[in-house]
């Protein structure tokens, strides 16, 4: 993540430490053009490797100006159900919760006229639901809306049909039927909605040296055609803290968790607005997506039916065909053998949609790409997980719960952003910064102490860094973590 200098730069006069006339090294589009060898020598290039770098890279940011991001994913949009045979009357059925688990109750979809498919473990038969709120004599069904009457086309009742009071079934609506002359099918389906909320937090950092050691300061003239005349200053001994820093940001992302109740946290500092955290990758996918322990390299053969397996998962869960992997070293070698045992299978005609169908970005950003069935990947190694001094030291101390990688869908998702109040197209995964018409904290550096530019008493020069982000994973649904 680039550190951005004041919006609006230009060169001193004279050589002379102002915030307006520091050179960003990192993200300067002047010094990256112009400076290629200060570039190399002062700071690493950041994007290769990292999520926070690729989503930079296809333009996966956006500010916002609200405390927080409320947004709403539609629900799935067929009709499916798990429920129990009735015991009273086998040919009732109780709706209890939806195919993701989630309560239904009185709120299930299913009327009178549907034709469903009623499964258990081994047995499916359709049928044609004549009622709904089904025992009105007064017995256990009675009043209670979540139960309907099945009546199976190929026997009289579902007991006939095999199934026996208390059997775990599935309920799938597949149609309708109505005889002829027939009033209209009575009440509608509404589209389900679940919302979600996110906050940004804010992090900072700085840099600061002496006014006796004011030599680390570095000094560019430059002579431009549009009247950039004058002097540049950066601060050479300033990039440990600002990669540190930008590190921070993408590790806060994918690391951070909201706060529970009980959190001491939640009372913040004295004096300041509570703390109350934000709800990072991990914990989204944790949370609302997939997990997996498969692709282990322990054996090829194993390792391709486990990747399988996940693709299994992708099809239940809307079948993103784009996919980015995050992995560390061992899966992504393992990924590598399973795909060599195959004699490179999948290896060519992938699309690279997801980098404007260009093969060469993908790879300058670290990412190789494979196609199985009819999904794209593109895989990378995750500096992250590899470190020791970052997460590879965690994992390495907790290998029963360690990450190995995630897989993240990728394009966009249709949501209705509540703050907003419309329908909106966003991709999957982005990153949200506070940013209003006057003053933008997606990454903020400014100038303090007395050397140059005086603003206090204190000998010194002190490089401040400030950001204000947040995460937001869309439609979690569709993505897996592995450990």
């Amino acid at each position: 993540m680039a550190i951005t200098s004041a919006s609006q730069t230009r060169a001193g006069a004279v050589k002379t430490a102002l915030s307006e006339n520091y050179l960003d090294i990192q993200n300067n589009g002047w010094a990256q053009q112009y400076l290629p060898d200060l570039i190399e020598k002062e700071a690493e290039v950041f994007g290769k490797r990292t999520i926070s770098g690729f989503l930079a890279q296809v333009g996966a940011e956006e500010a916002m100006a609200a405390d927080q991001v409320i947004w709403s994913e539609q629900g799935r949009l067929h009709l499916s159900y798990k429920g129990t045979i009735g015991t009273n009357t086998v040919s009732t059925i109780q709706l209890d919760t939806d195919i993701d688990n989630n309560d239904v109750g009185t709120t299930h979809g299913v009327r009178v006229g549907d034709t469903v498919l009623v499964a258990s473990s081994t047995l499916t038969v359709q049928c044609y639901v004549s009622q709904i709120n089904s025992d009105t004599g007064g017995g256990q069904n009675a009043g209670s809306t979540d139960f309907i009457t099945a009546v199976p086309y190929s026997h009289e009742h579902l007991d006939d049909a095999g199934f026996g009071a208390n059997d775990a079934v599935t309920v799938l609506v597949y149609g309708s039927e109505y005889a002829k002359g027939t009033e209209g099918k009575v009440g509608s389906n509404e589209p389900s909605f679940t919302t979600f909320t996110n906050k940004p937090i804010i992090m900072k950092d700085m840099y600061q040296v002496s006014g006796s050691d004011v030599s680390q300061i570095g000094w560019v003239e430059v002579s431009g055609e549009d009247g950039q005349n004058g002097y540049y200053w950066y601060l050479k001994a300033e990039g440990d803290t600002r990669s540190r820093f930008a590190d921070y940001c993408e590790m806060s992302l994918i690391e951070s968790e909201k706060a529970a109740t009980e959190s001491l946290a939640l009372g913040g500092v004295v004096g300041t607005d509570e703390l109350q955290g934000t709800e990072g990758l991990f914990a989204a996918i944790e949370s609302r997506g997939h997990q997996t322990s498969g692709v282990t390299g322990v054996n090829a053969a194993t390792d391709l039916a486990e990747f399988d397996a996940i693709l299994a998962e992708f099809d239940k869960n809307g079948a993103i065909e784009e996919n980015m992997m995050f992995v560390n070293r061992a899966t992504a070698l393992a990924m590598d053998d399973m795909l060599a045992s195959m004699n490179s299978y999948g290896a060519g005609g992938t699309s690279y949609g997801v980098f404007n169908n260009s093969e060469d970005m993908a790879l300058n950003l670290g990412f190789s790409g494979f196609r199985r069935g009819s999904y794209d990947f593109y895989k990378s190694d995750w500096k992250y997980l590899n470190d020791l001094s970052t997460r590879g030291g965690i994992n390495a101390r907790n290998t029963a719960g360690a990450v190995r990688g995630v897989i993240i869908p990728a394009g966009v998702s249709s949501v209705y952003d509540e703050t907003l109040g419309r329908n909106l197209t966003r991709p999957f995964l982005h990153t949200r910064y506070r940013a209003s018409n006057t003053e933008s904290r997606k990454m903020k550096t400014w100038v303090t102490g007395s050397v140059g530019a005086v603003t206090s008493d204190l000998d010194a020069m002190t490089m401040n860094f400030l950001t204000e982000r947040c995460l937001i994973v869309q439609g979690a649904n569709n993505f897996m973590l592995m450990n």
